[in-house]
């Protein structure tokens, strides 16, 4: 459906001045984008090869601006509706028109609507009907008045108006609905509200003995606008739980007697009289105090607590989301060990040690199971074995999986070493994560249908040290465990960003058309389940596709299949050498005019950067290809088929440091880090138990995002501060000329998120100002999140 049957002009240029403000880009290039995405284009290939168009935006700006276009539209639609509701109601003057048009959010817009959307009969209503408006009114004209004696006069024995108190009290109700309907005022308490705010919390009645490990939470305030995202969500568990109570409050005044400020100023903002609260007010005065009392209290307290809680909620779970998604790109766009025979080890105790072999191509050669622990202890016939295997078909890296029984696998494999030198193996650690998730999938049944589901999961392990993004696709990303509290959040918006990330990734490396699973291929642009199975389906029939324009004769695979896909599918070693780099076919004319100028072969150019040096851009344009997709294309001559993913590195662990009794504070180790928090970074040092390093110990200086500094899966060094054996903890630093033992607060130590935990950050029993640098790695922040990752 094209813009113009979607939005009206009005509604569309109004969508795409507000995307030009708020992601600072020129309307023309929202434009492009918006005409590209209502074309069924992608984000990826929109952003490499749609240059001209978009003005060069790159996919997280295109990300960010898709998500907005959907609340634009979503709120544009709301806008007419309510537009259309009131019309019919006649009730829509041109004042109220002009708030409806300007309204930016849908909270805006819906306060607007509120006195006009049908609603059950309530008190006001019941008050309206007796008469009692013109009450309510004549009080508020009258300066002077004592609103007892005016309310004399507007009894009605059949509406039950018997006496003046219950006169004045629908008076109120109806002052009440129409304030608490005031949409000004509405934003003007929210803001309030959410600045000067605090969130408190405290043990739920009887919970103190089970509600254990949200005892940090027990007696906690803290301002709403400076709580960060992993606190809302401890707390929001704890509440869900029913081990914490929350409400939404100023901080407690010590004197009773004085009016809430919320009641104040609702008086003040609606400019009742300056001598509503004063110690000794006029009948009228008193009684429009009670009037705001009452519109707090009754009306606006319960609905905005609800709407902080709510905002606090979506924002803490767009920042976890943020943080998921980060370290989900890290963890996909690690270093890939390449096209290398791979020994997979799934370390077991009782279960014995799954093995699984694969060879350059990821094939699976030979499977294995050893027992060299108890209860067998067959560790000389185990060694045996994997030099048996690993001699047959040319082994040249060992995966371990991270798990249990990891380190003494570990120790296994540098006995193997140790007796079979002449094997020149290279043993690497690998997170397992996710793994048994594929093991038990309908996808690895499908892939392995002859393996047990054991042994799956030692396949999965050496294919990704092989080439991590091929093998993790294959796993549904929220198994991956990269995240924080990520069950509590909204599941829908999770796995949207997640998706988006994996799609990313995946696109940005390419993909080779003729060796690349279901899974993966299903993650190229323009792709989708079907079609990548029918992609395999042509693969297995006729054999590996020769170029790019046969994918054209896959079922299914159309003409804006193919555009959307085919820049990134790869095929090696093909008719066309192009088709082995991410130039796009529709570019191929651009190439043959860079040929024919320096009078070259493509097979002498690919590759050649000497070739291609003192070529302009700008002499190969046209009306379809500007100066951006020109030198794109000259920087894949020069580098063709490029993989942005790191060098492939290896760390080694400490020997004889398997287990937390083994550590010791000031102990250097190497280390890799697992997963990166908004309060510093768990690192995985080979002792079954991941260890934090606190936001105020990653670096000599100060750090506001851990990002900045550390990524899943970099190799870093380490000094041991800390342990706490018996709680699974452990305090480290990245500062390794700091010697200062790690500071406590309130008796807590320094906590490690183990493998799989989740936690909470302590709080403070009053408010207090959390501008304050955060305690050190040995502090209550530590202990607070020792269960990140569960």
């Amino acid at each position: 459906m094209s813009i113009a049957e979607n939005l009206s002009a009005t509604a569309l240029t109004r969508i795409i001045n507000q995307l030009a403000s708020e992601l600072s880009i020129r309307p023309n290039q929202i434009q492009a984008v918006i005409e590209l995405l209502d074309d069924g284009s992608t984000i990826p290939f929109i952003a490499r090869y749609r240059k001209e168009a978009t003005g060069g935006l790159d996919d997280t700006v295109l990300r960010n601006l898709d998500v907005r276009l959907i609340y634009l539209r979503d709120l544009e639609e709301r806008r007419a509706t309510i537009l259309a509701s009131i019309t019919e109601q006649d009730k829509l003057t041109p004042e109220l028109g002009v708030l409806i048009d300007q309204a930016d959010t849908k909270q805006r817009l819906e306060d607007l609507y509120a006195p006009f959307k049908p609603k059950r009969r309530t008190r006001a209503q019941i008050a309206r009907e007796a008469g009692l408006e013109p009450l309510a009114d004549a009080i508020l004209a009258d300066l002077a008045c004592d609103p007892v004696a005016i309310a004399a006069s507007y009894l009605n024995a059949e509406a039950n108006i018997i006496d003046a108190k219950t006169a004045l009290d629908g008076a109120r109700d109806i002052l009440a609905e129409r304030y608490a309907e005031n949409a000004d005022l509405l934003e003007d308490m929210r803001m309030h509200l959410w600045s000067t705010g605090y969130l408190y919390s405290k043990v739920a009645e009887g919970k103190e003995v089970e509600g254990e490990n949200f005892r940090d939470w027990f007696d906690f305030n803290e301002p709403l606008s400076t709580l960060p995202s992993h606190r809302i969500l401890a707390l929001l568990r704890g509440r869900q739980q029913g081990m914490l109570e929350l409400r939404i409050g100023l901080e407690a005044s010590l004197d009773a007697l004085v009016p809430h400020p919320c009641v104040v100023r609702i008086g003040q903002f609606l400019k009742l009289g300056k001598d509503l609260f004063e110690l000794s007010p006029s009948p009228r005065a008193k009684w429009l105090a009670d009037v705001c009392r009452w519109t707090w209290r009754v009306k606006l307290l319960t609905s905005l607590e609800s709407e902080m809680v709510t905002r606090l909620r979506e924002t803490a779970e767009a920042e976890a989301v943020r943080v998921f998604a980060a370290n989900l790109k890290d963890l996909l766009l690690a270093a890939p060990a390449g096209p290398k025979a791979v020994l997979g080890l799934d370390p077991g105790i009782r279960t014995g040690v799954k093995v699984a072999a694969i060879d350059k191509t990821g094939k699976v050669v030979e499977t294995h199971t050893v027992y060299p622990f108890e209860p067998r202890r067959d560790r000389e016939g185990s060694i045996a074995i994997l030099a048996g295997i690993a001699r047959k078909h040319q082994i040249e890296l060992v995966a371990i999986g991270n798990g249990t029984a990891s380190r003494e696998t570990e120790k296994l494999v540098g006995d193997l070493m140790a007796a079979h030198p002449d094997l020149k193996l290279t043993r690497v650690v690998v997170s397992e994560a996710g793994a048994s998730v594929y093991s038990a999938s309908e996808l690895a049944a499908l892939e392995f249908p002859e393996l047990d589901v054991s042994l799956r999961g030692a396949v999965s392990i050496a294919r990704r040290l092989q080439d991590p993004l091929a093998e993790l696709v294959k796993i549904d990303p929220k198994a991956i465990g990269v995240g924080q509290y990520q069950h509590d959040l909204n599941q829908r918006e999770l796995a949207k960003s997640l998706d988006a990330v994996v799609e990313d990734c995946v696109n940005g490396v390419g993909v080779d058309v003729n060796t690349a699973s279901v899974a993966l291929l299903a993650r190229v642009s323009g792709l989708n389940s079907t079609l990548a199975k029918n992609i395999v389906t042509r693969r297995d029939e006729k054999g590996a596709f020769q170029n790019r324009r046969q994918l054209l004769e896959v079922s299914r695979f159309g003409e804006k299949a193919f555009e959307q896909a085919a820049g990134f599918l790869r095929i090696a070693n093909g008719d066309n050498p192009l088709d082995a780099s991410s130039v796009h076919p529709e570019a191929y004319p651009v190439v043959e005019r860079i040929l024919k100028k320096i009078a070259a072969d493509v097979k002498e150019v690919l590759g050649h950067r000497e070739k291609l040096q003192g070529l302009s851009p700008s002499e190969f344009t046209d009306e379809k290809f500007g100066v951006p997709t020109v030198r794109d294309i000259l920087n894949e001559l020069e580098k063709p088929g490029r993989d942005p993913r790191p060098e492939f590195k290896t760390a080694t662990f400490k020997e004889g440091v398997e287990t937390l009794k083994d550590l010791m504070p000031g102990m250097i180790l190497e280390g890799v880090v697992t997963n990166v928090a908004n309060f510093g970074a768990f690192v995985d040092i080979g002792v079954h138990q991941d260890g934090l390093v606190h936001i105020s110990a990653l670096a000599d200086k100060f750090v506001s995002d851990p990002r900045d500094v550390v990524r899943v899966g970099q190799m870093v060094k380490v000094r041991v501060q800390e342990v706490d054996v018996a709680r699974k903890r452990v305090a480290l630093t990245m500062r390794l000329s700091d010697d200062t033992p790690p500071a406590r607060l309130g008796g807590s130590v320094v906590s490690a998120g183990g493998k799989g935990a989740s936690g909470a950050r302590p709080g403070a029993g009053k408010p207090r100002s959390m501008n304050q640098a955060e305690p050190a790695a040995g502090g209550a922040m530590a202990a607070a999140f020792a269960k990140l990752k569960r």
